[in-house]
């Protein structure tokens, strides 16, 4: 297959970012006859849209000129239904989430489709109901759900779904080849529980002066240290007990004690970003999502990224016990507004993005989609830049995928106790067992109110 380049301005916008702030940025904001309605002009296509015989669909999300994959999607769909035509309103970036709940809660929205960008915006939106619930047209079509990888499932709301995934991004290990050929050690491989990877992080490791190489690399996001306890299937950050999390951090502390990973409290000093600590070129292996990829790609190939142009990457380390592909993701939704005036039309819209087809438009951009088959990991494993190993495409196979931020309307008051505990855990405030504790107590008094 041909190599394909990254749309790395635009991939840098749609997938680069935190856990904490996915999607966030002060990107620029439509006009306000965007957010707050059509203008006359886009009153009168609409109306000779209708007037041609054709179903117009007007589709909510953020970003339209700053992210690819919009555009190739709506360019595909009407290609294959000419009868359909597909209308972007940009509700901006920064605030998407509450003008879209505006104006849906108001009278004068008229979406047929919306981009659902976060959980507690999605929470917000089923919680006011005004989302449609799609049970029935997944039932009445027959929609294989498998390739969604239990995506489906945590995406409801007593047992209702209100949101189909289009695009992910999950959890992988970069690796600096270099590194590793000059320590003599075997490359990481797609099946390691988290003690190989730490056993593998120390045999890389080096604290001569002013030649230092960490076998690991760990960012300051809490995720980088909890997730190897909550991609088991079994736990999540809901949970309410932590104390399965102690291993992880007994093994990061003494890897931080020992030098085998930089010191937290340094990289908090510093704000020294991932990409600039993987960069350098003394850093074996790092914890960290697919939306890295472009990144890395792109200053690749300009030549900014010289220490680190021959990387690898394999699958996230796993519990023991724990299939191996088993690691934590983010998503990217679509949804139909209850009060949606062509809810038809709209689910076959969002069959066609959120499917095999739209699968495909999303990796020829150089996007993750929901569902990986085996024609998107060729795509995305055949794109200029991207290494050509057959552990590096493997790794883009994913067993099974748990989100991150379970869909619940307590998860962002947990994740904030969570972040505070791993801050002081990390920086020495506080033991393991005294943050683990701290963990228990204040997130079981927000479980319990």
């Amino acid at each position: 297959m041909m190599k394909k380049r990254f749309v790395s301005m635009a991939l840098a916008v749609s997938m680069a970012g935190s856990l904490t702030a996915c999607g966030g940025g002060a990107a620029k904001t439509e006009s306000a006859a965007a957010s707050a309605g059509e203008t006359s002009a886009e009153a009168a296509g609409t109306e000779q849209a209708a007037a041609d015989g054709k179903t117009h669909l007007k589709w909510a999300m953020w970003d339209k000129d700053l992210t690819v994959y919009y555009k190739a999607l709506v360019e595909a769909y009407e290609k294959a239904h000419p009868d359909v035509t597909v209308e972007l309103v940009d509700l901006g970036s920064s605030d998407y989430s509450t003008v879209l709940t505006t104006q849906l809660t108001g009278n004068g929205a008229d979406f047929d489709v919306v981009s659902i960008k976060d959980v507690p915006g999605y929470m917000a939106l089923v919680n006011k109901g005004v989302l449609e619930p799609l049970d029935s047209y997944i039932e009445k079509d027959s929609v294989d759900l498998s390739g969604y990888k239990g995506l489906t499932d945590q995406v409801k709301v007593d047992g209702k779904m209100y949101e189909l995934p289009f695009k992910s991004d999950f959890w992988v290990v970069y690796y600096n080849k270099d590194v590793f050929d000059k320590a003599g050690v075997d490359y990481p491989t797609n099946d390691m529980t988290f003690e190989e990877y730490d056993e593998i992080a120390k045999k890389l490791t080096s604290t001569e002066p002013g030649q230092e190489v960490y076998g690991a690399h760990y960012h300051v996001w809490r995720s980088t240290v909890q997730m190897f306890g909550m991609i088991d299937g079994k736990h999540t950050i809901l949970d309410g007990n932590y104390d399965y999390l102690k291993p992880y951090y007994d093994i990061v502390l003494d890897e931080q004690e020992n030098g085998v990973c930089q010191d937290y409290a340094t990289l908090k000093t510093s704000n020294l970003h991932y990409s600039g600590a993987f960069s350098q070129g003394n850093v074996g292996m790092m914890n960290m999502g697919t939306w890295f990829i472009s990144t890395l790609i792109d200053k690749v190939k300009s030549g900014e990224y010289a220490d680190c142009a021959n990387w690898g990457i394999v699958k996230y380390p796993h519990p023991e016990g724990t299939q191996a592909g088993s690691t934590a993701a983010q998503i990217t939704s679509l949804s139909i507004p209850a009060s949606a005036p062509n809810k038809e039309a709209a689910w076959e819209f969002m069959k066609f993005v959120c499917g095999a087809e739209g699968a495909e438009v999303l990796a020829s951009t150089g996007n993750f989609p929901a569902i990986m088959t085996a024609e998107t990991m060729d795509t995305i494993a055949s794109t200029e830049g991207f290494p050509e190993d057959e552990n590096s495409k493997a790794a883009l196979e994913t067993a099974n995928l748990y989100l991150e931020m379970p869909v619940d309307v307590k998860s962002p008051e947990v994740e904030t106790v969570l972040n505070e505990a791993h801050d002081s855990i990390m920086a020495g405030n506080m033991t393991v067992e005294e943050g683990i504790a701290d963990m228990n107590e204040r997130v079981a008094a927000i479980l319990g109110q």
